[in-house]
């Protein structure tokens, strides 16, 4: 089957399968990976195996980009302390016991291949941990926490794997040469995030002229952060998320309105395409997992290893949590006085929330099949089935079961973002009322004018004022707001039935068509936004 055959498949299942989980109401990764699975096991069809170097050159940078770019930074370096002690303390605590394990438990897992292992499978993976948790009333800090410990662990985790790697096949590994590696390779990715950032920043300043240069650059930018980086030997995963931070924060200033809608549009289609076939191709690989299995053990053993390595990391996260949560509060009083008491219902669910996913696989896949000497790569067959079986046993128990754990819990989720939110339209608003006042003058400007401009921010003023006020908005809603609303939208169905006969009819071009319809698209969209906010 040509690869062009098998990619065309692969997006039918994937589109009918996302349709269906919206449908069914479960998360579609999830959904992806089962019939992934059920897929494989069908006697007969062709194996279709996932290279490791499609992942990391082509899946992992677009989509670290893609987060990267919908974190805040401000946020980020809020929670920048749980952060880092879940991307790299919890991955390295996780690498070490899952090793210690790994030696004691599975006969032949010598220490640096026990170590191989837990750094295979040590880091959480960051597409599934925010396709899974998407929808459900999860709090902002949460997801914060989660999407910010996603950009990083990666990194961590991959590195780990590197020297693991090297410790088996050279059989050669000092401690504190691994140390300043590991710093030369986080500093250098980095520092080769800012300056792509940075690159790019100029070129779309000076790249202005269409919006669709703009988007092809958006495009490009995390593909030469990840090759530049893994160039000069530092990390691309910190390189690309370094500079999806460094651009979203300043996007503003850079992309025309016309990229941003358009822009948005292209990622978002993009990201859901990519999440897409990496998820039903982990549930792909089961045959070809298969197929290296040897008679040594069987296949029930097996899959009790893998289990038995899937509950340890889930504990090992859970119990690393608490401690992460509470003991910095406990030791610092500049920490109490900062921030608040964190919920322990929102540390379980970050604790619940580390599924693992498509960057082990691959790590796992990425192992080479000899040694140095020409030997064949110990217990590469054994890894690979083990690190599947984690990764099958995360994703269905913990991915299935969270959203009924999040309502279980019942966070209450913080209104202080849509309050802010409200604030700033307030202010939004009155800026504009305050400019009219001042600068356009009854005279200059016709008074009907005036008052028809006027009048309709004073509502949205109104409005807002009252619901920021109030605890409960729900119960306090402007009816001439509300109207309004109303009334534009049934306009807004009118034009397009007037446009639509009217191209029936022959008397308008498609063209003309088009760019009205666009111009009633952007008018409908910002309708839709404001009515989402008026219920907020």
């Amino acid at each position: 089957m040509h690869n062009v055959e098998v990619v065309v498949i692969l997006l039918s299942i994937m589109a009918g399968l996302a349709a269906l989980a919206e449908k069914i109401k479960i998360s579609y990764p999830i959904l992806l990976v089962i019939v992934g699975l059920g897929i494989g096991l069908v006697p007969g069809l062709p194996t279709i195996a996932l290279n490791p170097e499609i992942v990391f050159f082509v899946f992992l940078p677009p989509l670290l980009y893609a987060a990267a770019w919908n974190t805040s930074w401000h946020d980020f370096k809020k929670a920048k302390r749980a952060i880092s002690l879940l991307a790299i303390g919890l991955v390295l605590f996780t690498t070490s016991i899952v090793a210690v394990a790994a030696h004691y438990f599975i006969p032949g897992f010598t220490w640096p291949l026990a170590f191989l292992l837990g750094a295979i499978i040590s880091p959480p993976d960051a597409v599934a941990a925010t396709s899974v948790t998407k929808g459900l009333n999860v709090p902002k800090r949460v997801l914060t926490i989660l999407e910010g410990e996603s950009l990083v662990n990666d990194a961590s985790g991959i590195i780990a794997f590197r020297y693991a790697v090297i410790a088996v096949t050279t059989g050669n590994f000092v401690f504190w040469e691994a140390g300043v590696n590991f710093i030369v390779v986080v500093v250098g990715g980095i520092a080769v995030g800012l300056v792509v950032g940075l690159l790019f920043f100029y070129l779309h300043k000076i790249c202005t002229m269409t919006s669709t240069i703009d988007v092809i650059l958006t495009l490009l930018t995390p593909f030469i952060a990840y090759i530049v980086a893994e160039r000069i030997h530092t990390s691309g995963v910190l390189a690309v998320v370094v500079a999806g931070l460094f651009l979203s924060f300043r996007s503003s200033a850079i992309l025309s309105h016309n990229t941003r809608i358009n822009a948005l549009a292209v990622w978002e289609t993009l990201v859901f395409i990519l999440n897409g076939i990496i998820f039903i191709l982990i549930g792909l690989q089961l045959p070809s997992v298969m197929k290296g299995i040897g008679t040594q053990h069987s296949l029930l053993t097996l899959v009790g290893y893998g289990l038995m390595i899937g509950i340890i990391i889930m504990i090992i996260r859970l119990l690393w949590m608490y401690p992460g949560a509470y003991l910095p509060r406990i030791l610092s009083k500049k920490i109490r006085q900062m921030e608040p008491r964190p919920s322990w219902k929102a540390v379980f669910i970050i604790g619940w929330t580390g599924m693992r996913g498509v960057v082990s696989l691959a790590a796992a896949l990425a192992l080479p099949v000899t040694m140095e000497n020409g030997q064949p790569f110990p217990q590469r067959d054994m890894i690979l089935f083990i690190t599947f079986v984690v990764i099958m046993f995360t994703l269905l128990f913990q991915g299935l079961t969270l959203p009924y754990i999040v309502r279980k819990l019942n966070i209450p989720s913080s209104d202080q973002e849509e309050i802010e939110e409200q604030l700033a339209r307030v202010k939004l608003a009155s800026s504009v009322i305050l400019h009219i006042e001042e600068n356009f003058a009854i005279g200059v400007v016709h008074d009907d004018v005036l008052n028809q401009v006027k009048n309709k921010y004073e509502l949205k003023i109104n409005h807002l004022h009252r619901k920021v006020r109030t605890e409960d908005s729900t119960k306090d809603t402007s009816e001439l707001f509300h109207q309004l609303h109303g009334m534009q939208k049934e306009l807004l169905k009118v034009e397009r039935g007037a446009i639509l006969e009217m191209h029936q009819q022959g008397s308008v071009s498609e063209e003309v068509l088009r760019r009205l319809e666009y111009e009633l698209d952007l008018e409908e969209s910002r309708l839709v936004l404001e009515e989402k906010t008026s219920v907020l």
